[in-house]
């Protein structure tokens, strides 16, 4: 196949350009290979790993904050769950990507400026505090429970 058919079948049938692709990489036929989008897709799956980090992260703030911070008692099994869900989220990226563990270290200060934003917007009537008041070791983040017993 030539690259412009390949290129073709890139943009007609994606799954079938991944199988022929996986094929030719297999097979060592290099030069058959459609090079340029094979780059952009392995591009792709490091940004959408970082992109989910980046979300789980900011989901799992913002629950930890309506947790430790907004008195509605009714609600704190819901918050709870939640960021015990988004923890188990960020584990799985972390267990088949270990390095994303310092790339959520990186974003850390923007995903709280994001959470707080969102969670004041919410809950207008709530002093939460400016900066992260607890520990932000991603070991930490995946486990403590950073509210009090009986709260």
């Amino acid at each position: 196949m030539t690259p412009t058919t390949t290129k073709t079948l890139y943009d007609t049938d994606f799954a079938l350009w991944i199988d022929e692709t996986v094929d030719r990489l297999k097979a060592g036929d290099f030069a058959a290979i459609d090079l340029d989008n094979l780059i952009e897709e392995v591009e792709s799956l490091g940004i959408s790993q970082r992109k989910s980090v980046h979300s789980f992260l900011v989901r799992l703030l913002e629950h930890l904050l309506k947790r430790c911070y907004v008195p509605l008692p009714d609600c704190y099994r819901g918050w709870e769950i939640e960021s015990r869900n988004f923890r188990n989220e960020l584990k799985k990226e972390f267990k088949y990507s270990p390095s994303l563990k310092s790339f959520l270290v990186e974003i850390f200060e923007e995903s709280y400026g994001e959470a707080l934003e969102s969670v004041r917007e919410d809950y207008p009537d709530t002093d939460f505090p400016n900066v992260w008041p607890f520990a932000k070791d991603v070991d930490t983040l995946l486990t403590e429970k950073f509210w009090r017993d009986g709260q």
